[in-house]
Parts: C-alpha cells; structure tokens; sequence
C-alpha cells in the first residue's frame, strides 16, 4: 500500500503542535490556545477542518479528563497557570483529506513541556508510549477493529489506568466524510486492513487521578503488512 495522500496535512498538524510548545503560557486558556492553533494551521494552508467546526480541540486542568464531542464543544477561559495538563487535537484538512493529531502538554513551573518531569506527568506520559508501542505489536492487516479495541483496553487495565472515551473507544478510520468513520470499538469485526488508515488515540487517567492523558497518530499498513506511523 502507498503511504496515504493524508501525510501532508499530518505533518502540518504536528508541525503547529510543536510550535504550540512556545505559545502556552500560564495566561493562556483553551480559547486563545485554540484560536492560535487555528491560525497557525491556516498559515500552513490549512483554514478547513473535517471535525464539526473544530480545527482545534484543547482541553485542559479541570476539564482534561473530560470525553467531550466537538460537535457540542465550547472552549473555556481557565488560565493555564504553573501547574496544568494541556491536550490539544488538530483536525484540519484538504478538501476530502483528513489531518488528526492530538499531544499531551505538561505545564510545569509555568513552563509547557512535551517530555515532562514531574512523577504524576511522567506516568501518564510513559503509558501512552507504551499503549503506542504495544498496539504497534499487536495489529496486522487482518486484526479487526473489535480485537484492537478488546486489546487497547486490557492494557490500559494493567498499567493501572481506566479508559475516558464515554464507550471505550480508542480510535476511528480515516475516511472523506465524518459520519463514515469506523471506530475501534466493541463489535466492530471490519479488519483494520479493509480502510486506508486510522487513528490510536486513547484517553486514560490514573483511577482517582486529576489528569487526562492522551497521544494520537495516525498509522497505516505497509506494502509488507507493517503498521507506519504517518
């Protein structure tokens, strides 16, 4: 299979995540992070998104452990402050091509960070690699979307976490339009192999922890059967 036509717009999204890293301040909120995020995303090009009307999906301290859908979201006007958890998705596109991906960033002592320090950041931080690094093992063109989700999930159970998504789900299809999306879900036995690519992106917390962690790339297979990050 050819690398997915989605890579340009993939990059530009994680290109503005990482020049988000400079923009965080303890002043910022999730409205002016998002609006910033929204700019930098059309300098590259980029002025569409494919998820509702949210180009940039930001949720942060209080709500960082909230499973929201952008159809319903509203960025709030809580400060960053010195000590925060920021998660910011970016879903742009091209036409019918589709960008999605969401980083984690840790604010500690006013700083923004994307490899944090601080012990109850680094666990959360270490999880989501793993959970990456795990799924990368397990998945073959033909492992389907219900074994992926039943996979994801035990992990997540023994790194000590709980899954945040409202159903358990840990990722969708990259497809042209939105209400096609196939999601890594319970009962779902398409095979990952039958859609030209997909995000993995779980929402976990510690149980009875403050934060809400979450990574999100897109990956695809390769001529060979290889899962590849885009």
């Amino acid at each position: 299979m050819p690398i997915p036509l989605n890579k340009p717009v993939q990059a530009a999204a994680k290109d503005v995540l990482q020049r988000l890293v400079g923009h965080i301040t303890p002043e910022s909120t999730e409205t002016s992070i998002a609006t910033a995020a929204a700019a930098m995303l059309a300098e590259r090009g980029y002025p569409d998104t494919w998820y509702y009307n949210c180009p940039a999906f930001v949720l942060l301290g209080s709500r960082s452990k909230a499973s929201l859908s952008g159809r319903v979201y509203v960025p709030s006007t809580e400060p960053v402050g010195s000590r925060n958890l920021v998660t910011i998705d970016l879903s742009p596109r091209s036409g019918d091509i589709w960008g999605d991906c969401a980083r984690s960033f840790y604010i500690e002592e006013g700083v923004a960070r994307i490899v944090p320090s601080t012990p109850e950041f680094v666990s959360g931080y270490e999880t989501e690699s793993r959970l990456h690094q795990k799924m990368r093992a397990f998945v073959r063109p033909d492992t389907s979307f219900h074994d992926l989700y039943e996979f994801a999930n035990a992990q997540i159970r023994e790194e000590g976490f709980e899954n945040l998504d409202f159903l358990g789900n840990v990722g969708h299809s990259i497809c042209q339009h939105r209400d096609d999306r196939q999601y890594i879900e319970a009962g779902n036995h398409r095979r990952l192999g039958e859609v030209a690519c997909f995000t993995f992106e779980p929402h976990i917390s510690q149980h009875g922890g403050r934060w809400g962690f979450k990574h999100e790339n897109i990956y695809y297979f390769d001529n060979s059967g290889a899962v590849m990050e885009l």
